[in-house]
């Protein structure tokens, strides 16, 4: 049996509320510190405080060589705080971390990389970091470039770059520097779709092929179901639940339910969202189209309305809203864009938006689930809530028989038949 690649061992980290009550553990920190100490404190400064703040609470586990776990939870929880320490960006205050194998990490957005720098001396400068002789970077660098897609722009100083390509040369650096440890954390939202897409292929050839190991942090569960082999659930600075991912998720959900009362939801910032968060869904209900309430149930003959609340902190003026509807185990069976069939998308202003949708999704009967999203024209994600509201889809009167209770697959469609002549009948038969 192979040694883990990552082992955690009663890992507790510490903070002190109030930045001049701590020494940190970073360096910057403590100087930071020291130079508070010579210089006395000012008047009128509030008194330091050294009120302690676990970030982490005795957290164990352990991560296989070439598997990825994913790090789920609300924010605040401490996935992150538990990547840097893993990073080795800062230390523990108790326990003990063994890591096998080089690392490579994109925790943030332009982790690594010095500003002055131009883009191809951060890929060099990356690599070094790493361990890897010269020769060894200029073999993959054409590789790295090309991936990112920042050709025209390599030997510009990464100040100037964007949010999307700092993402976009941190993770092909990350992906392609030969380490086999990596950590990725919600950087990859920045992203747009197409990117996104490209790394999350990436990453599952990394594993597949190259056998690597990976520590995945993202809001985005549809991405950690796709990715991740185990799940590990970190709430209030210890591992809640760990395990299959399905059932982790699962439990993660029913711990944070939306306020739901029959085909109305109240979504909570404590509620799974990816994206940016310059916009955020705060309600969500199903419409009963001939009475004009919420419902929980619909017929098949019945549309699918929707109306949606969402908060737009900063002018958004191609807004592309994305309705999905899953199955209860968590399968995407119905994507629809208030852009699809060449819409114009849509100019959202600062302030609460009242959104109304209607859609004829052909759904059997059945318990399905409802996804909102809110995307850039781009790709890049604003906000997304998954499985937010549960409905029910259920036959009417005389289409019992029709469509019984437990049926073969979600969709229907309508379908014509026609009888054919006896002459062309026969043509078909071996």
């Amino acid at each position: 049996m192979s040694a883990a690649a990552i082992r955690v061992e009663h890992v507790s980290k510490r903070y002190y509320r109030g930045a001049k009550g701590s020494q940190g553990t970073l360096l910057s920190e403590q100087l930071g510190h020291a130079l508070r100490s010579l210089t006395g404190r000012r008047r009128g400064d509030a008194p330091p405080t050294s009120e302690p703040f676990w970030a982490l609470h005795d957290v164990s586990l352990e991560v296989a060589p070439g598997e990825v776990i994913g790090l789920i939870g609300p924010n605040g929880a401490g996935k992150s705080t538990l990547l840097k320490l893993l990073a080795r960006v800062t230390l523990p205050t108790e326990g003990r971390i063994e890591l096998r194998g080089r690392m490579a990490t994109l925790l943030e957005v332009g982790t690594g990389f010095h500003p002055e720098l131009t883009g191809r001396e951060n890929v060099f400068l990356n690599g070094a970091i790493l361990g890897l002789r010269r020769q060894e970077i200029e073999r993959r660098f054409d590789e790295i470039v090309a991936f990112s897609g920042v050709e025209a722009f390599i030997d510009t100083p990464v100040k100037r770059y964007s949010s999307g390509m700092f993402v976009r040369l941190g993770f092909a650096v990350a992906a392609h520097l030969d380490a086999e440890i990596m950590l990725v954390d919600e950087v990859l939202a920045v992203g747009d779709a197409g990117f996104q897409r490209k790394c999350l292929n990436k990453i599952h050839d990394l594993t597949v092929q190259e056998g690597r190991t990976i520590v995945f942090v993202s809001h985005n569960l549809a991405w950690v179901e796709r990715l991740c082999d185990r799940v590990f659930l970190i709430e209030h600075g210890t591992v809640g639940a760990a395990g299959p991912v399905a059932k982790v998720i699962a439990g993660y959900l029913s711990s944070v339910d939306p306020v739901d009362h029959d085909g109305m939801a109240v979504i909570p910032d404590t509620w799974p969202r990816g994206g940016t968060g310059s916009a955020k869904f705060r309600r969500v209900q199903l419409i009963e189209p001939e009475i004009g309430r919420p419902t929980g149930s619909l017929l098949l003959s019945q549309p699918l309305v929707l109306e949606a609340e969402i908060e737009v902190g900063e002018e958004i003026d191609d807004a592309m809203l994305e309705i999905g509807i899953s199955t209860v185990d968590g399968q995407r069976i119905v994507t629809t864009f208030n852009t699809d069939g060449g819409r114009a998308p849509l100019r959202l202003g600062p302030g609460v938006h009242e959104l109304r949708a209607e859609l004829e999704p052909q759904l059997l009967p059945g318990e399905f689930l409802l996804d909102l999203g809110a995307h850039h024209t781009t790709g890049a994600t604003i906000d997304m809530v998954e499985r937010v509201l549960q409905f029910a889809v259920s036959a009417s009167d005389g289409e019992g028989e029709t469509y019984p209770i437990t049926p073969r697959g979600y969709l229907r469609a309508q379908t014509r038949w026609e009888l054919q002549p006896a002459a062309a009948a026969a043509r078909l038969e071996p």
